[in-house]
């Protein structure tokens, strides 16, 4: 049983992305490697395996920034079960290069190689799946066509952002444009669309599986889209754009402490006035998609709700934004009535305001508690458990924080001298475990840990550094990473907290 009258359990669960399963063919996907992972997580007595957003990636190869909502990542597809299912053969595989180091994704490989492969199954199983396409397309006619003939167009232009198409007749969506193109470049739409039936026939299978081992998944979903997505030029009037399809502002954050410039995103900012009158069908139709993936979703930035930080547009980095009121209860309150089952995190983290605070208590969704924000021995910090209140999700550190050996390493000696007094950390038991047992002990309803924390692995595997742009999105577990008892450590104090 994943809920308790139909809210998240006292429970655990274990934060891994897909992309670092290891797999012999450079990314982790939705074949063995995660149905193992469930299999560990469910010997671990583990409720729930929480993953960052599975949609395809682009240029930066983050998860965050993906051309669509609702698509699935064409990397995540199991290429062992397109053998089985007779749609590849093994030779054409292992003919390919897919990296020389297996600790790390090298997208690059993959961006060459996976597409060939997967025009190979479209081509071999298109007729012999007709059907099942065809109710495929059928479900997810709101998202699927314009999402094929977007991909489409982008490999006819080059892979060109949208905004730089040199046709302003389809970059604007023009009907005879949109015809045009449908029919020139029907042979790739053909594969967009397939490669999408392939995943969601995986990812159905994957989660089915994880639901027979009692294990549930937790999936993020961003605040914003990316610029360059099917999202933005297909829905051009739920964006802040001019007429000729630009942004007219961007999103960020403000200058603070450790950042004089503050964060530029660049990501467009949603007309809610329009959005509002249409009763939020646009987010209606996107916590639909999600809700198809996730059993829980975890909203990124959900302060963004209440106010936001808006950019004009061409600025170099964010001093000049200003803050813009956001929709509030008036939106959460239709998704809440909308998707009822549906449990929702609150990506609350940082320095929220009055009103940010109100309207997590309004919304009644769990917010977020750190332990790694926790320890200041010049501040009584709102991360320290006993501070808790029973309706929150306490984390060691999310996938842009260090892992809890490393953070343990850099930590000035006063702050480590306050973990150590707090947590009674002691060499006995492990200082990384001990910053678990006090996650795992606290009143939080659910605690989740980074994999590379019970792995006790330093800084080189950590997962994103905010704010930079190499080395981020790659790290990779071995297979013969986890050592043996490890299922049944984990086992020991999730039932001695009553996880």
């Amino acid at each position: 049983m994943l809920l308790k009258d139909n809210k998240i359990k006292r429970s655990s669960g274990i934060l891994m992305p897909i992309f670092a399963l290891p797999t012999p063919y450079g990314i982790g996907t939705m074949g063995k490697a995660s149905r193992d992972f469930i299999d560990f997580l469910e010997d671990s007595k583990q409720t729930w395996w929480q993953i960052l957003p599975v949609g395809p990636t682009s240029y930066g190869d983050s998860p965050y920034q993906s051309p669509s909502t609702h698509a699935g990542n064409p990397y995540f597809i199991d290429l062992d079960i397109l053998v089985e299912n007779g749609l590849l053969k093994q030779t054409e595989i292992d003919s390919l290069f897919w990296g020389d180091n297996p600790c790390c994704v090298d997208y690059g490989a993959l961006y060459e190689n996976r597409y060939p492969l997967l025009k190979k199954a479209c081509e071999r199983g298109w007729d012999r799946d007709f059907e099942r396409i065809e109710a495929f397309k059928k479900e997810n006619e709101y998202w699927l066509l314009d999402y094929a003939l977007f991909m489409a167009l982008k490999r006819h232009f080059n892979m060109l952002s949208w905004l730089d198409w040199p046709d302003e007749d389809i970059r604007l969506r023009k009907p005879d444009s949109i015809k045009f193109y449908t029919e020139k470049l029907a042979d790739d739409i053909r594969l967009f669309i397939y490669i999408q039936f392939l995943f969601f026939e995986q990812w159905n299978a994957l989660r089915k599986y994880a639901h027979e081992h009692s294990v549930g998944i937790i999936g993020d979903l961003p605040i914003y889209v990316a610029l360059d997505s099917v999202d933005v030029w297909a829905s051009p009037k739920s964006f802040q754009l001019d007429e000729k399809g630009y942004p007219t502002e961007v999103a960020g954050v403000p200058p603070d402490q450790f950042t004089e410039e503050g964060q530029l995103w660049g990501n467009p900012l949603y007309n809610y006035d329009v959005m509002h009158e249409n009763g939020y069908e646009w987010w209606i139709k996107r916590i639909e998609g999600a809700s198809k993936l996730y059993d829980v979703i975890r909203i990124d930035h959900f302060r963004g709700f209440e106010s936001f930080w808006a950019v004009p547009y061409g600025e170099k980095n964010a001093i000049n934004g200003h803050w813009v009121k956001g929709p509030g209860m008036s939106l959460i309150s239709v998704l809440k009535e909308r998707f009822p089952n549906i449990n929702f995190i609150a990506e609350d983290l940082g320095y929220p305001s009055e009103e940010v605070v109100q309207m997590l208590k309004d919304s009644e969704f769990p917010g977020m508690k750190v332990l790694e924000f926790a320890f200041d021995a010049n501040d009584n910090s709102v991360y320290l458990p006993h501070a808790y209140i029973e309706n929150c999700v306490c984390y060691t550190g999310t996938h842009d924080n260090d892992t809890l050996k490393g953070w343990l390493m850099e930590m000035i000696p006063d702050d480590l001298k306050m973990a150590e007094d707090y947590l009674g950390l002691n060499d006995r038991e492990g200082y990384v475990y001990g910053v678990i047992r006090g996650g795992m002990s606290s009143v939080a309803r659910l605690f989740v840990a980074q994999m590379q924390d019970y792995l006790e692995l330093s800084n080189e595997t950590r997962i994103n550094t905010p704010g930079t742009q190499e080395g981020n999105w790659r790290w990779r577990m071995l297979s013969d990473q986890i050592p043996h008892g490890l299922s049944d450590k984990i086992a020991h104090i999730t039932k001695l907290y009553n996880r």
